[in-house]
């Protein structure tokens, strides 16, 4: 599927905060693609579809995973909001068309992390979190500037952040991104 056209389907899916969000992500990606010398367009093309699912609700997201033999973890059960993860991972290759199984890969860690990430991965995790659009929030000017000079202190600095705000919020905490934390401090 070309951009343009990938571009207009996830409009038309997505509301604008969500979208403008997804453009957010993209670009970031990009600029840290080209400031770390991985491939720009893998950057871009996952940024742009690393919230592929989320213009769904949970139970449509749970109704798709199922159509997709994606297994409901006890993770996911706990944080549904995680969902769109893993589904959007498979809609990039069954809806979009990607094939490059680096792409997906990244799509599908975006929000939890993981232990050793690849490059890739790891640009599309700290793009959803600092691009232009998203609200002042402690922190985010640190994570911003950290992003383009050390990618390893700005996951530890983003994991740290998500871990305490999920903690202090009483929300529930993925044991991946516990574990994604323990593996880059």
């Amino acid at each position: 599927m070309k951009e343009k056209e990938i571009q207009n389907k996830l409009q038309s899916i997505l509301g604008k905060n969500r979208y403008e969000h997804t453009l957010g992500v993209a670009y970031t990606a990009a600029a840290m693609a080209m400031n770390y010398d991985e491939d720009i367009d893998s950057a871009y093309l996952a940024g742009l579809l690393h919230d592929c699912a989320k213009g769904y609700t949970i139970e449509r997201q749970m109704e798709l995973c199922c159509k997709y033999g994606i297994a409901i973890t006890d993770g996911m059960a706990q944080s549904p909001q995680i969902i769109h993860q893993s589904l959007g991972s498979v809609l990039a290759n069954k809806v979009y068309q990607v094939e490059d199984q680096r792409i997906c890969d990244a799509i599908e860690v975006h929000t939890t992390g993981k232990p050793n990430m690849t490059l890739l991965d790891k640009i599309i995790f700290i793009s959803d979190y600092i691009e232009p659009n998203r609200p002042m929030i402690e922190g985010l000017a640190k994570a911003r500037k950290l992003a383009f000079h050390n990618i390893d202190q700005c996951m530890v600095h983003i994991l740290k952040s998500t871990i305490d705000y999920l903690k202090q919020s009483g929300k529930s905490l993925d044991s991946s991104t516990v574990e994604t934390y323990n593996y880059y401090k």
